[in-house]
């Protein structure tokens, strides 16, 4: 899907952008910039888009996310259902590349810099001691003054180029661009899939949010995404039920006896489940 381009301003006087984020969501738009990004999730839970992955998100979770990678935090409603104010909150640090000079990739000591910010454009979450040390360093940063911020982003960034506790988050493909309008109307068609994913969803009815024909929705859909609409509409379903798995401590095979037919929804090419067991849902005859 087509990000949109989002302009990071940092504060006069600042050379990179370290601030706590408490509202009702994260937002929704799915969006890039040249600023490299490392997100700490200080509260709330949902799903994340980032790139051509989708996964769920909960407190504790530290990313670091490369230049232009395309990226969306979003709650479901059943967060806030919970709780009708339930709120989220993170730690958003944003730099430029360059944010200390370009004079710093000439010294000898930087030369892991240049390797940290390529292994970051496929995003990277980051586990164990270094997450713990991020989980310090980022509220000080947002507190910090005058040299201090630029000593912590240094630590920082001594962190994450010399450890091994991460994981990679996309794969490596190129991102397209897109104007504001084409964004906001493929955001629609987000949105739309994360309200109804439990619901049948015909093509037909996504297709008319762009007014489109189902043919020309699904090449479109493919276009933009690398992926079709089934394939995603089924990856979300398949996350989502494997979390909520998690949180009632069952086994697959009761959590899937225990659910309503419609709300399973999960594909047999995800688990290698054979759909003759009942696993595939006549949601997705649909698509």
């Amino acid at each position: 899907m087509k990000p949109h381009f989002y302009k990071v301003n940092a504060l006069p006087g600042e050379s990179y952008t370290a601030l706590g984020l408490k509202s009702r969501n994260f937002g929704s738009i799915w969006h890039y910039h040249p600023e490299l990004e490392l997100h700490y999730t200080v509260k709330g839970h949902g799903m994340r888009f980032i790139g051509d992955n989708v996964s769920t998100f909960r407190p504790g979770e530290v990313i670091l996310l490369g230049e232009n990678l395309p990226h969306s935090w979003q709650c479901q409603k059943e967060y806030y259902d919970e709780d009708p104010q339930a709120s989220v909150e993170a730690v958003v640090v944003q730099f430029l590349p360059d944010c200390m000079g370009k004079e710093i990739f000439s010294l000898p000591e930087a030369y892991l810099l240049p390797r940290l910010f390529e292994k970051a454009k496929m995003g990277m979450v980051i586990h164990g001691s270094a997450g713990e040390a991020l989980r310090e360093l980022m509220p000080a940063a947002v507190l910090a003054t005058d040299l201090e911020r630029l000593v912590i982003l240094l630590r920082m960034l001594s962190i994450l180029s010399t450890t091994d506790e991460y994981e990679h988050i996309t794969s490596p493909y190129a991102f397209y661009r897109t104007d504001e309008i084409e964004t906001l109307q493929l955001s629609e068609i987000y949105n739309y899939t994360l309200a109804h994913f439990k619901e049948d969803i015909s093509l037909e009815d996504v297709a008319a949010l762009r007014n489109l024909t189902v043919t020309s929705f699904c090449r479109y859909f493919k276009m933009m995404t690398n992926k079709s609409y089934y394939d995603l509409l089924i990856e979300i379903r398949y996350i989502l039920e494997q979390d909520l798995q998690q949180k009632v401590k069952m086994s697959p095979q009761e959590f899937r006896f225990r659910q309503p037919l419609g709300l399973i929804g999960i594909d047999a090419r995800v688990d290698g489940i054979d759909p003759a067991h009942g696993v595939i849902t006549a949601t997705d005859a649909h698509i």
